[in-house]
């Protein structure tokens, strides 16, 4: 996707005819992204892209002056939180918890909108529950929401944007009174980040990882990572590539481990997030989510979306919940969470209450059909210790940054 220059500045502020035009054509693809299979970086960011970092890193534009996009993305974390809490704390004093486990923004610029296969299966869409369809919206929520940069209101964010030390850039880019339309400076702030995200493919789409390097030829998987790799690929073992491809596109282009598509894996209720203190909260994820296509498919409720696996190796909290600590534990839930449920879920009165972060009406919805999930108390599990651990190693060679 080109980089289009913006128009010269307008005495009076109206909304960018090109930046008009760049948003309704990324509203109705999904925002995909300007990345390529090499990962090379262009030399410059554009304007716009220029100020999306300096938004992105600025912890002036929240309510507590303590908070930016980078605070829970952080760079050296492959975008994603540098701790293991389940759910990050924002808000004026940083003492409001959040509601779900921090995603990685790494690859994002991939991913379509929100759409339904010819299968009836939902795809796309961003944020665990692929309510937001653009890199544009997307950026709405860590603004407002009250548990992160709790600003409220566009008007409290371009207050906020209008001291700082790039406000002159910022007019210089987007016209001279852009300040004086809260709302079109907001959309304009939205813009920029993604400019960045798109832009930027050295620290959002690198695509540098050793598997990279295997797949061009460059690197040498030892054995133990290729051991992992067959039994990822493997359908009647780890079956992990029947969601997240390992092999390139039909187009040569790099596999990004993940179909867009959506899953319910009854993850059990964590009850380090304090809202489900209350028995009567549940995160029903798709379902939830308001489209009038999706009102009547209470099928879909407790479906979240399925993540690349790039980087994974470098999470401290997995699953939306963040109920998982490390890449071990997430990967023996899956193989043993029908073959021993009570190492995950609670027993009441001597029985496994499985699924329990879902109402009893939903619990049906649960992936209970695919390899590794199809099974049942004694039966033996998909995976063994010694084939996790080499699961383990080939999820490993996804981490960016790979050096010969």
């Amino acid at each position: 996707m080109s980089v289009k220059k913006p128009r010269p500045v307008a005495r009076t502020w109206a909304l960018p005819a090109w930046l008009a035009a760049a948003a309704l054509m990324l509203t109705g693809c999904g925002g995909g992204g300007a990345t390529t299979d090499s990962g090379q970086a262009q030399s410059t960011l554009s304007p716009a892209a220029a100020l999306g970092e300096k938004i992105f890193k600025d912890a002036s534009l929240s309510a507590s002056g303590k908070m930016s996009c980078a605070s829970c993305h952080d760079p050296s974390a492959a975008h994603a939180q540098t701790n293991a809490l389940a759910v990050q704390f924002g808000g004026p004093a940083l003492d409001v918890a959040g509601l779900r486990a921090v995603p990685s923004l790494r690859y994002l610029s991939t991913t379509p909108a929100f759409f339904f296969s010819k299968d009836g299966k939902p795809n796309g869409g961003f944020n665990h529950d692929g309510k937001a369809d653009t890199l544009l919206a997307q950026a709405i929520r860590p603004f407002m929401a009250a548990h992160e940069m709790a600003n409220g209101d566009a008007r409290t964010v371009i207050d906020k944007l209008a001291r700082t030390s790039y406000a002159a850039d910022f007019r210089k880019a987007f016209g001279s009174n852009v300040f004086n339309d809260p709302d079109a400076a907001f959309l304009a702030v939205r813009y920029a980040l993604q400019r960045y995200q798109l832009e930027d493919s050295a620290e959002f789409a690198p695509f540098s990882s050793k598997y990279d390097a295997f797949l061009a030829g460059q690197a040498r998987l030892n054995d133990a990572e290729l051991r992992g790799l067959a039994l990822f690929n493997n359908p009647t073992k780890g079956n992990c590539a029947s969601c997240h491809p390992s092999a390139r596109g039909s187009d040569g282009s790099a596999p990004l481990f993940t179909d867009f598509t959506f899953d319910n894996l009854g993850v059990p209720r964590n009850t380090e997030i304090p809202a489900t203190a209350d028995p009567a909260y549940f995160d029903l994820g798709l379902c939830q989510v308001d489209r009038p296509e999706l009102a009547s498919r209470t099928e879909l409720c407790g479906a979240f979306k399925v993540p690349t696996l790039r980087n994974v190796a470098t999470r401290k909290a997995f699953f939306h919940n963040g109920r998982f600590k490390t890449l071990r534990e997430a990967l023996r839930f899956y193989v043993t969470r029908d073959t021993q449920p009570e190492l995950w879920y609670p027993v009441v009165n001597g029985v496994v209450d499985k699924f329990n972060d879902l109402p009893p009406a939903y619990r049906a919805n649960v992936n209970t059909t695919e390899v590794p999930y199809n099974r049942k108390p004694g039966d033996a599990p998909a995976l063994s210790d010694a084939e996790i651990d080499d699961v383990i190693a080939f999820l490993g060679t996804l981490n960016d940054g790979y050096k010969p």
